[in-house]
């Protein structure tokens, strides 16, 4: 943080010190000159005005590796060691590396603009030269050669309390400019207080045990579900060596707040056991790495078994993404509180503590009205944000406490930003390392030198994914502040508690302010909707399981590490991994389907349709209504109208056939479709359309009913022949006369006729109508 002025009892201003510097110098060339620059002024003496030393071309590198101790007592001795390389194209000869001991700083912004301008230009400060400077030989182009310098820290002759500024510099000439002169330098920082201050600073380190996301949402068919990883990089982390697994180690000897994303836990949890991991191709392999995830898994139980523990949300949400492009999609917030609910158990269930879950934790700390609004909607009332966030804009002249009511209940836990971005660099170098660690506690003393009797608490936040190397550094630096004269540590729950400085902004930020590199980081509307897309359909697809929990807690987890932060700076990879999710889900609802039919042919009036459904699933479903609907109730009619239903519910691994009966009243084809729907009334998968051919006679039947008839015809035939060959033998044998030679008696007359009696003819070949009563062969 910037500060108004310098500050009473303190060193001048830069600028003050250039001006008295450049009187001095202009004073004292004359005399100076004629100095030998290697015997330099004795190491025992007073500080003098810097010696008017000649600027080279700076060509020589110079690199402090180590300074230790990094924060020295009054019987230490300061040791620094490095490497000098010779980027020119002229050796360098008549050397020598020295140390260069500046004033003490007036405050953090000097600390913040020294740091800027660590290498190269004017050299300052006085040399500590004699018998503590040390000469190097030649030193040809390209090469390099390593230094050791150490000075008794009373030979520094350093006076009050304060940040001093030690240079490294080699001094030497070259053929071309024969004279001695500063050829290169390296600048770094020196906290210097030796006693136990009256008032030590309260800081609070924040030691995030964060990862990317790497489960999949695919499970195994068995009963433990076995869980599928979409690469093998965790165990990579979690080994020996791993960034997490050194994560775990350096923090444990350290005082800091643990903060945990659960899904890392869920990871490795799953680790423990039998799992697969899905190559490139598609294929899986299984997974070889449950003994490592086991110890890791052991350690953390260790480590935090008498510590408090903040939970992030599960998988860390995007609260900014959330806030900026989630909250015009309907439903996305549900899926933070469902985050939030689920990052208790998942701790409690793996490390066997409760965890603070009041926090959340937005994208580098930055803030605005909606991320508040959004960060506190599914239960937390603290927020961690930053002080190039929420910043100082009333001059305060020194570093306020952490805490800060932002209204509605809510406490805003202001992190230090210089503090939490001192180690995000390439710490693989050790000059890098050292560079840091010695700033991380320049700052961190003048801090409590800025306010020496105003207790504060500080919070220190970095990155949310730090390297091994990174890890290392910070854990330096920790150990130092923590065993210093002018610090003590406290957890994130003492800061928050601690008492609000009234003259501490607590005005959050407009939108406006929202920094441009984190909002083009963010995840667009467009994942969100994908994301809520997704929901919709599992929630189609859990109501018809017998057991939804095998479902819905992997899908729901994974659209949690969907809105994961994880994803920023890799929007292609998070768009695949929604797609993933997505499809998986999909190739899932599609196991429960109905069986594509043909042409169905009717005969008849009335007759049954079957409709076949299908689970490939392996378990079963419930809860599904089948309805075949007719086209054309008019003609034909499903059951007693135009569509008919039925329940389903099909075991896993099996098919189940519906029969539906129909009604035809007339012939043709109809199309009918079948569809299954939810109980709620939602369709669920495709619809199976076929053609109902109704036939009311077959050509069978036809056929059949051809031969009847002519069967009759031929019988009729047949008995039209043999009566007409009777009536012509009767006709030829004359009439049967009685005794007297009369006709016999008329019916009805002397012989009545029997019923049995046949009725004879009443003329040869007679084709009149048959009287009535009268009887007709046929």
């Amino acid at each position: 943080m910037a500060e108004a002025a310098d500050f009473p009892g303190m060193t001048p201003s830069p600028a003050h010190r250039k001006l008295r510097r450049a009187g001095a110098l202009l004073a004292g060339a004359p005399l100076l000159a004629g100095l030998a620059l290697f015997g330099g002024a004795p190491a025992d003496a007073a500080p003098q005005a810097p010696a008017a030393d000649a600027t080279g071309t700076n060509t020589v590198d110079v690199s402090v590796n180590s300074l230790t101790p990094s924060a020295p007592g009054d019987d230490d001795t300061v040791t620094v060691t490095g490497t000098l390389t010779n980027d020119g194209k002229q050796a360098v000869d008549n050397a020598h590396v020295a140390l260069r001991l500046g004033s003490a700083l007036g405050g953090r912004a000097s600390i913040e603009n020294a740091s800027r301008h660590a290498s190269g230009g004017v050299p300052d400060g006085r040399e500590i030269g004699g018998k503590y400077a040390k000469k190097v030989s030649t030193l040809a182009p390209g090469s390099t050669q390593d230094f050791s310098l150490s000075v008794p820290v009373k030979q520094l002759h350093l006076g009050d309390d304060g940040v001093y500024q030690l240079g490294v510099a080699l001094t030497g000439q070259t053929a071309i400019q024969p004279y001695q002169q500063t050829l290169g330098i390296q600048r770094t920082f020196l906290p210097w207080h030796p006693d136990a201050a009256d008032t030590k600073t309260k800081t609070t380190f924040l030691w995030p045990l964060i990862s990317q996301t790497h489960l999949t949402a695919e499970t195994g068919s068995d009963e433990q579900q076995t869980r599928v990883f979409h690469d093998d990089d965790l165990a990579k982390e979690i080994a020996p060596g791993g960034r997490l697994q050194q994560m775990l180690s350096l923090g444990t000897d350290l005082d800091v707040t643990w903060v945990i994303d659960p899904d890392l836990l869920a990871s490795v949890d799953a680790m423990t056991r039998p799992y697969r991991i899905k190559e490139a191709d598609g294929t899986e392999v299984a997974g070889k790495n449950q003994a490592v995830a086991k110890q890791w898994l052991n350690d953390l139980k260790n480590a935090v078994a008498d510590q408090k523990v903040v939970a992030l949300p599960f998988a860390d949400p995007d609260l900014a993404s959330l806030a900026h492009n989630g909250t015009r999609v309907t439903g996305s917030l549900s899926h933070l509180k469902d985050a939030t609910d689920a990052a208790s158990s998942t701790v409690e269930t793996v490390l066997h503590i409760k965890p603070d879950t009041s926090y959340a934790w937005p994208a580098d700390g930055a803030i605005d009205p909606s991320i508040v609004n959004v960060a506190t909607s599914a239960g937390a009332d603290k927020v961690i944000a930053r002080s190039d966030s929420l910043r100082e804009r009333g001059g305060l002249p020194y570093t306020p406490s952490a805490a800060r009511p932002i209204g509605s209940g809510t406490t805003a836990v202001v992190a230090d930003a210089q503090l939490s971005e001192a180690f995000e660099g390439d710490m693989t170098k050790a000059e890098n390392s050292t560079l840091a660690v010695q700033e991380f506690l320049a700052q961190s003393l003048m801090i409590n030198l800025q306010e020496p009797d105003n207790e504060r608490s500080i919070v220190v936040a970095p990155q949310r994914m730090p390297s091994a190397s990174q890890a290392q550094s910070m854990a330096e630096a920790i150990k130092t502040e923590q065993s210093s004269t002018w610090s003590q540590s406290q957890d994130l729950a003492a800061a928050t508690k601690a008492k609000p400085d009234p003259a501490a902004t607590t005005r959050i930020p407009s939108s406006r302010f929202y920094p441009s590199y984190l909002r083009k980081q963010e995840l667009p509307q467009s994942a969100f909707e994908a994301i809520q897309d997704t929901q919709n359909k599992l929630t189609n697809f859990q109501v018809i399981l017998s057991d939804p929990s095998r479902v819905v807690t992997p899908f729901g987890r994974a659209m949690d590490r969907q809105m994961s932060a994880s994803w920023r700076d890799r929007a292609t990879e998070a768009k695949a991994f929604r797609e993933s999710v997505a499809d998986y889900l999909t190739s899932l609802t599609k196991q429960v389907k109905l069986i594509d039919k043909s042409e169905a042919k009717l005969s008849g009036r009335s007759a049954t349709i079957p409709v076949t459904v299908q689970n490939n699933l392996v378990q079963g479903v419930d809860h599904l209504v089948l309805r075949l609907t007719s086209t054309n109730g008019t003609r034909l009619k499903i059951r007693n109208g135009p569509y008919d239903e039925q329940p389903i519910k099909v075991a896993g691994g099996h098919s189940q056939s519906v029969k539906f009966t129909t009604t035809s009243n007339a012939n043709g084809r109809v199309p009918v479709f079948a569809q299954l729907y939810t109980e709620d009334g939602q369709p669920y998968g495709p619809e199976v359309r076929f053609d109902v051919n109704v036939t009311e006679i077959t050509p069978t039947v036809m056929l059949v009913m051809a031969g009847g008839v002519l069967l009759l015809v031929l019988a009729g035939f047949r008995m039209y022949t043999q009566r007409k060959r009777a009536a012509a033998r009767r006709a030829e044998e004359g009439p049967d006369d009685g005794p007297n030679g009369e006709s016999g008696p008329e019916p009805g007359e002397d012989d009545p006729e029997q019923p049995s009696d046949p009725t004879p003819d009443t003329a040869p070949e007679s084709v009149d109508p048959s009287g009535t009563g009268e009887r007709v062969d046929r």
